[in-house]
């Protein structure tokens, strides 16, 4: 079975856009706001998302990354990945409202790594999680709070998010 595009260019705009707006109504604003990406993806979409709140706003939101690599729990079954940088905002997370972004969640391991990563960085008010693509099959309570896009899949089908900055073109794939 060949992969099938389910979301494109314009699809993952409109859903960052969503998303933007989402965060700034629950958070009243852009006030104390705080955009984590995970790597690889998460990164890109979190300075998307950070890019689009500026414009909504006018005020510019403190955007890093937050590497989960040393805090997963299946670092014996795949040994081989690299740590990416984490880098935190100049002015901290503590007492601020930190929303993590990830391209897709699955399982829930990834964010379940970075909240324990979360944790030994500092003490946030407030944990969201936006996420692009949710494909269900979780293994741990864990639930977005903001979602691009629900998209049901088999277990043994594959999600691809490819974006600009990480692959020179914007989709969604699912496949075998």
């Amino acid at each position: 079975m060949s992969a099938r595009t389910v979301l494109q260019q314009a699809d993952i705009s409109r859903a960052l856009t969503r998303i933007a707006h989402e965060i700034l109504e629950s958070n009243k604003g852009a006030a104390d706001l705080v955009l984590l990406g995970i790597p690889t993806r998460g990164v890109a979409l979190a300075q998307r998302l950070g890019a689009l709140i500026e414009q909504i706003t006018g005020t510019a939101v403190p955007v890093g990354s937050l590497d989960v690599t040393m805090y997963r729990d299946d670092l014996a079954k795949h040994p081989t990945r690299s740590p990416q940088p984490t880098e935190i905002p100049a002015g901290g997370i503590d007492g601020k409202t930190v929303v993590l972004v990830d391209d897709v969640l699955f399982s829930g391991r990834s964010i379940r790594a970075a909240l324990d990563a979360l944790g030994s960085i500092g003490r946030p008010a407030i944990v969201r999680l936006a996420i692009l693509v949710d494909r269900g099959h979780r293994e741990l309570p864990i639930r977005p709070d903001f979602v691009g896009k629900n998209i049901p899949s088999a277990r043994t089908e594959r999600v691809n998010v490819r974006l600009t900055e990480n692959d020179g073109a914007d989709e969604v794939t699912i496949g075998a």
